[in-house]
């Protein structure tokens, strides 16, 4: 671009010796006077130089390397004395111009390659309205309009004679006070660098992360564990709605894992449960032993799954907590709802065993989301979530044993949206929600189940036992027409499956299920 273009908004290259004198110096011979200031331009008066971001959770949209720099230096940087100019896409300038522009305290921003994207780069050194930039290399140097031996002039981070008495070359900008309140995300990679680069100049936290939500890797949660985010940004679109993060984040701040670190239960693990109720040998494989036997059978069980698939294998127990009943009981709902008394010993020992807890719920006559508020004190511990099976969902007139159940998607999305407020506002890891089904009918609508709930992973647990045909037609029908963002479950019989799967036939199964339990 032509250099009289950049002269025009008072952007010069830095001069080696005599330099610029403070953040905002007068004009000197070297550097023509500022223009006068505009809406977009700092007022004469004092301001601060950077600024934390108006709201709590900001999200700089943008994928590119030079509009997320732009996104970034808007987000915090009122004015700036002096900006950092490199080259789009130079690997040695960008390490160059982020070491000076951290030292310096001021934005790094990039002199792009494509034209369309010159006119914001433009527009952002019109608004920061600096006295010096600072090309660091010759690309961005003739991007600027200045010549390339500019591009290695020294800076000075504080004012004041060098050790021999004679001013320091280059300008001389007063560190902005830094914006410790501040916790910035970046994603790793060489979009996000010049970004970054800004970000740690105003004294910032920044978290480089491989994936952009903060709950899966456990490096993340470890550096935000304690530290205040009262104010977040992060940078570039993948973080996705601002709202949507700053749940995300609280979460990550507590510094809870799951069994088997982060907080995010799929992808990254599979599970595998002992399926019944304590004390009962007739309703499945948990209860036909103690609470510290049943502990080593599930490690055991699910240990014969580790060296079938790469992700890390984490026993659980699925305890049924309301238990199908041929009576109406007092209540008159055919559910025997177990005391939370009773099942918290089951629960804190497998929290810490590393095990996983699932809350079975068969509500007879009553509904899913009425039980599961009776146990809301232990699904507030993160290691615990909910199944609900509409085999045992009773109409008004139902009896057990007659008719099989079955609940509407209505019912299912209430106790969901329950479910999804109570990890919200305890700042939970996600949970999962399992529903049960080996018939179509058994979930009315089922298309409609809402799992967009962030809080939440759906599973669908195919649990009809039979032979290996029989078993292969029920998954089958079950994957016609799922509700999207959905993972499978898979139930084994030691004494009903006709013959009982082996851990290799179960992971054989496509697609390959992330829970299975035994009973």
């Amino acid at each position: 671009m032509p250099r009289s273009s950049l002269v025009g908004v008072a952007l010069v290259a830095v001069i080696l010796a005599g330099g610029c004198s403070a953040d905002r110096p007068a004009p000197t011979a070297t550097s023509p006077p500022a223009p006068p200031p505009t809406t977009s331009a700092p007022p004469a008066g004092p301001l601060p130089r950077t600024a934390l971001p108006a709201a709590a959770t900001t999200v700089v949209a943008g994928a590119g390397a030079v509009e997320l720099a732009v996104g970034v230096s808007r987000a915090l940087f009122q004015y700036a004395p002096a900006v950092v100019l490199a080259g789009e896409g130079d690997r040695a300038a960008m390490t160059r111009g982020s070491a000076t522009a951290v030292r310096l305290g001021v934005p790094l921003l990039l002199a792009p390659k494509a034209a369309g994207a010159a006119g914001a780069v433009r527009a952002e050194l019109t608004r920061l309205a600096p006295r010096t930039v600072i090309p660091v290399d010759d690309a961005a140097a003739r991007w600027a309009g200045v010549p390339a031996a500019s591009a290695s002039a020294t800076v000075s981070p504080t004012p004041g004679p060098s050790s021999s008495g004679s001013p320091p070359p280059g300008p001389e900008v007063t560190p902005a006070p830094p914006l410790r309140d501040l916790v910035v995300l970046v994603q790793a990679g060489a979009a996000s660098d010049a970004a970054a680069a800004t970000a740690r100049a105003t004294g910032a936290h920044v978290v480089s992360m491989g994936d952009p939500d903060p709950r899966r890797d456990d490096k993340v949660i470890k550096s935000l564990a304690g530290r205040p985010t009262r104010h977040v940004l992060a940078v570039g679109s993948a973080f996705g709605p601002a709202a949507r993060l700053r749940g995300r984040v609280d979460t990550a701040a507590t510094g809870v894992l799951l069994p088997g670190g982060g907080q995010v239960v799929f992808p990254g693990r599979r599970m595998v449960a002992l399926y019944g109720h304590p004390g009962s040998s007739v309703l499945g494989s948990l209860g036909e032993q103690s609470l510290p036997a049943a502990i080593a059978r599930a490690r055991r069980v699910a240990s014969s799954y580790r060296t079938l698939v790469r992700e890390p294998v984490i026993p659980a127990f699925e305890i049924i907590t309301t238990v199908a009943s041929a009576s109406a009981g007092s209540d008159g709902d055919y559910s025997a709802e177990t005391a939370v008394a009773k099942l918290r010993p089951w629960v804190d020992a497998a929290r810490r065993a590393g095990v996983y807890v699932m809350l079975d719920l068969q509500p007879g006559r009553t509904d899913f989301l009425t039980q599961a508020k009776r146990y809301a004190e232990l699904l507030r511990q993160p290691h615990v979530g909910l199944a609900l099976d509409p085999e045992w969902r009773l109409g008004p007139r139902d009896r057990h044993m007659v008719q099989i159940g079955s609940v509407t998607a209505a019912e299912v999305n209430r106790t969901a949206a329950w479910l999804a407020a109570l990890t919200r506002t305890n700042k939970l890891p996600q949970k999962i929600l399992m529903v049960h089904q080996f018939r179509l009918d058994m979930i009315t609508n089922r298309a409609s189940l809402d799992t967009t709930h962030d809080e939440l992973r759906i599973v669908i647990h195919a649990d009809g036992f039979g032979s290996a045909a029989q078993k292969y037609a029920t998954w089958r029908a079950m994957h016609r027409g799922p509700p999207p963002n959905v993972v499978w479950g898979w139930k084994n019989f030691y004494d009903e499956d006709k013959p009982t799967f082996s851990p290799r036939q179960t992971m054989a199964v496509r697609p390959m299920p992330v829970f299975v339990s035994y009973q």
